[in-house]
């Protein structure tokens, strides 16, 4: 999947995948399915990613060496329809978390949950067992705050992991901390597919409100969230949201460049 015919759009000087829905379950499915299956990892960008970019050489390195980079914000869509582009819809992170937990419990394949709130990854493969009674989830973890710093808690953290050996490893690190994980540690760990879902552990488990469908369809779910966790986000939306619409009117005039584009 990852080659120079995929189809791919740039917003904001990354090149996002214009997959399906299904074609990325697919393709990640076959994949984790395919024996000695090279190490990959999947990244689901929204509008807070496409800004962390732009101050982050190694951030788009690791964008570029994606298995699959998807788009999980309805903004982003809008973005390469006004750049006279277009991706063929939005694979939410959440949802993609949810439907490859599904096809893990049909097809045997084993999950591993790391990162989220205290007690998110539980609760969600409680709740996606209760869903899926043969799903296996081979594990959970919980990191501290600033694990990634103690070379103790990532050697724990990485032996667990490699000691469950899944198919699937969902990352709740949040951006763009799980991405520099999974790039810096797949390997190593030597899971099929890593796929990084930010708040999606603490969605499914309930223990934070996710938008109403119809504002999910509409591209507001980012209002919904900034709502419910106001002191958390605001910085996020109100001064990001427009600070991306100034970044795509850029790129639309061709001002958009980077120091370290080929």
């Amino acid at each position: 999947m990852a080659d120079e015919s995929r189809p791919q759009v740039t917003i904001g000087g990354i090149g996002i995948d214009g997959y399906s829905f299904s074609e990325v379950v697919d393709a990640v499915t076959d994949h984790a399915l395919s024996p000695r299956a090279a190490p990959r990892y999947v990244i689901t960008p929204n509008v807070h990613h496409i800004l962390l970019l732009q101050d982050d050489a190694h951030f788009r390195e690791i964008y570029r060496k994606a298995f699959l980079v998807v788009p999980d914000g309805v903004p982003l869509l809008w973005a390469a329809r006004f750049l006279g582009t277009s991706l063929r819809g939005r694979v939410n992170g959440t949802d993609l978390f949810e439907r490859l937990c599904e096809v893990a419990a049909e097809k045997g394949l084993g999950v591993f949950l790391l990162g989220g709130r205290p007690g998110a990854a539980d609760g969600a493969a409680r709740v996606l067992k209760a869903r899926h009674p043969q799903l296996h989830v081979v594990g959970t973890d919980c990191p501290p705050y600033g694990f990634e710093k103690d070379a103790t808690e990532l050697q724990r953290i990485k032996a667990k992991v490699k000691k469950a050996a899944p198919d699937f490893l969902f990352v709740g690190l949040g951006a763009p901390k799980q991405e520099k994980w999974m790039f810096t540690h797949c390997e190593a760990l030597e899971v099929p597919i890593s796929v990084g879902v930010g708040v999606s552990f603490e969605f499914v488990a309930g223990t934070v409100r996710r938008a109403p469908r119809l504002m999910q369809v509409m591209g507001l779910e980012w209002l919904f969230r900034l709502v419910t966790e106001p002191r958390r986000l605001w910085k996020r939306y109100v001064v990001g949201n427009p600070r991306f619409l100034w970044l795509v009117f850029k790129q639309k005039l061709g001002l958009l460049h980077f120091a370290d584009d080929a």
